[in-house]
Formats: structure tokens, sequence, C-alpha cells
């Protein structure tokens, strides 16, 4: 279940965690979908969890909890929703990782 949307694998909940601490750590942070997996979550997962990570985003951005940015044929770049800022803070001290 899902820490925001009550769905999603376990293995999406990790990826949600740790995607939503690194922008609450970093509000300011921008990156792709292959940035975020290589260097948010880790290089050596990223190539196993790239089709989870890419899961994550989508309902992260349908949610409006992060910004998708497209600059023509260049790859999307994903940023924290600053409006849903203490949204996310509020979630990740509710569901500390152990």
């Amino acid at each position: 279940m899902s820490i925001v949307t009550g769905s999603g694998s376990p293995e999406d909940q990790e990826i949600e965690r740790s995607i939503l601490r690194y922008l609450s750590e970093n509000p300011e942070a921008k990156d792709t979908l292959e940035g975020i997996a290589e260097w948010w979550l880790l290089r050596e997962w990223a190539a196993r969890k790239l089709p989870a990570v890419e899961r994550v985003l989508r309902d992260l951005v349908a949610r409006g909890v992060i910004a998708e940015n497209r600059i023509g044929q260049q790859p999307a770049s994903y940023g924290l929703n600053r409006d849903k800022l203490s949204e996310v803070l509020q979630i990740l001290s509710k569901h500390k990782s152990p």
C-alpha cells in the first residue's frame, strides 16, 4: 500500500519514499528519469529498478507531488512541486524507513 495513494507494490513504496526523501532534502533538485534512478537512488540498482522508478514517477506526477518538465525532444525532467513540500514532509515523518 503506497504511503500517499494506498496502492503499489513494496518495491514501488520503497522507490516512492526514496524519491520523496531526496526531494525533501534537496527541494531544488530536478533530473531526468535516468538521472533520478542513477544519482538519487544509487547507481548499483538503477538498471534493475528503472521500470519501477518510471511507474512511481508517473504516479507522483499524476498526483501532483512532483512536476514533469519537457523541452522539445529532450527527456523529461522531474522536480518537487514546491506547493506540496509540507505534504511530502508530513508523509515522510509518518512513514520513516527502518
